[in-house]
């Protein structure tokens, strides 16, 4: 099979296997760019400091994102910063530094820039108790200028299997309006491979109630490329999935890299599906999920075409940031907790990553920033045509000349000319006065965006670049 089209969907993507064989290797998801691996320790407070100075002077809006890392039991699959504990007391020391570092860092934002964009990720936020979530959002009040009208984008991380029904109308009340669930697979045998359980009946469950509270939004994320999954078995999942009528859904492909995730090592690596296994749920999945009615976003999201995220596609002004796809653009996102990243005026800042580290450096009275990178000329403008091709697959030279003031086909005309063979392949057309990516080309837009991509160049040649990043499909 070379190509093919969903009857629904062929407006917004094709399928080409020829192509997806030339160019499907590893590559950035780019939630940020310049990519975490250009952060450096030269970075500290006086940068990040300054920064913020500057963001105040802006007076942008903010995005607020709080990294909780625990979970009660580890899925094998995992690649995020966690701590596994069953000893839920473990959570309210971490708490404590987390609401000192949210008065450090309101002390420096101006009060009146309000807030309209707030997640809680993890690790499983939903591992702290009610009372522990309301402290945690007192604190946010306290510091921040919240929305209380419900208009911001407020979302939260839940582990569909780890939380009680009744915690949802606790997350309402607090302000929560958008909900997204780790489902990954229903597939009893798949689940007890990965060690995370979670029941269609438990789902369903969340999903009635989350819509009776009100809640704006369901997000659902899958991973396909798991042991035991086949097409077979993930069509099943996905016949479960439609039925539940989420509003948004991820599905990632699960990237093995043992040798920097060591939990991975627990999975059995003779039961993972092959690459054209993988391939295969990849381009089913898509057909079927544009069949049921679902957009696709780009970079394995899809959502309803009436969801906040296929509108702000269709209206021009969709954004990504470290949680993916975004309504919220012109924010500065200011992070807190473990290894969280802000991205505040023209830098990037993370905290330490190990949680001696950051608590040592609260209780000390610091900003616990331990890496960062402060983005030149250069890297905002290749920010943002890294961005306008991602999120709306085109890119009009004469809006970058104005913003930049540069000349596109000037200063791009290396990369303009690493396109070629992309151009004659389909995947993209460059014209006079703009760069549209296709059909075809709109699944391998990570591969596309790394043509522009400053960092990536030397590793494209040594091939290191396969050893960082997931495979693009």
């Amino acid at each position: 099979m070379t190509s093919s089209h969903s009857s629904v969907g062929s407006s917004s993507l094709v399928w080409d296997r020829r192509l997806i064989d030339r160019y499907d290797l590893s590559g950035p998801r780019y939630t940020s760019y310049p990519t975490a691996p250009q952060f450096h320790e030269e970075f500290g407070e006086a940068e990040l400091c300054r920064a913020i100075e500057r963001s105040n002077a802006a007076g942008r809006p903010l995005s607020l994102y709080f990294h909780i890392p625990f979970c009660s039991t580890v899925c094998y699959y995992c690649a995020c910063n966690k701590i596994i504990t069953a000893n839920r007391k473990r959570a309210m020391p971490y708490l404590e530094r987390l609401v000192e570092e949210i008065a450090m860092q309101g002390k420096l934002f101006d009060q009146s820039r309000p807030v309209h964009q707030l997640h809680w990720g993890g690790g499983t936020p939903t591992y702290i108790s009610d009372d522990e979530k309301r402290l945690l959002m007192a604190a946010t009040r306290e510091n921040f200028n919240l929305l209380d009208d419900d208009t911001g984008e407020y979302s939260i991380e839940i582990h569909p299997g780890d939380m009680d029904v009744s915690t949802i109308s606790c997350l309402r009340e607090l302000g929560f309006n958008r909900l997204s669930m780790g489902i990954q697979d229903f597939d009893p045998i798949v689940q007890q491979a990965v060690n995370r359980f979670n029941s269609v009946e438990d789902v369903r469950a969340l999903v009635d109630t989350a819509r009776v509270e009100g809640f704006h939004s369901i997000s659902m994320d899958l991973i396909y490329g798991l042991p035991h999954q086949s097409w077979q078995t993930f069509t099943s999942t996905l016949d479960s999935i439609i039925d539940l009528n989420p509003d948004r859904l991820s599905v990632f492909n699960y990237a093995h890299m043992p040798h920097l995730f060591k939990v991975q090592k627990q999975l059995d690596e003779l039961a993972l599906p092959s690459a054209e296994e993988k391939l295969l749920m990849m381009e089913r999945m898509t057909e079927k999920l544009l069949d049921a009615g679902y957009v696709y976003i780009g970079m394995d999201h899809f959502a309803k075409p009436d969801d906040e995220l296929a509108v702000a596609q269709k209206s021009g002004v969709l954004q990504r940031n470290f949680q993916g796809y975004s309504t919220h653009g012109g924010c500065d996102l200011v992070a807190f907790g473990v290894s969280s990243i802000s991205a505040i005026d023209n830098v990037f800042a993370q905290n330490h990553k190990q949680i001696d580290d950051y608590q040592g450096a609260v209780n000390a009275g610091n900003l616990p920033v331990a890496r960062g990178f402060e983005l030149s000329d250069d890297d905002l403008l290749r920010q943002e045509v890294i961005k306008q091709l991602i999120c709306h697959f085109e890119l009009n030279f004469a809006d970058i000349d104005a913003q930049f003031s540069i000349c596109f086909k000037e200063y791009f005309a290396e990369e303009l000319e690493q396109l070629q063979p992309m151009v004659e392949d389909g995947l993209v057309a460059v014209g006079e006065d703009q760069i549209r990516v296709s059909l075809a080309g709109r699944l391998l837009i990570r591969r596309i965006c790394m043509t522009f991509d400053a960092y990536i160049k030397p590793s494209l040649k040594n091939k290191s670049a396969e050893i960082r990043y997931s495979k693009i499909i």
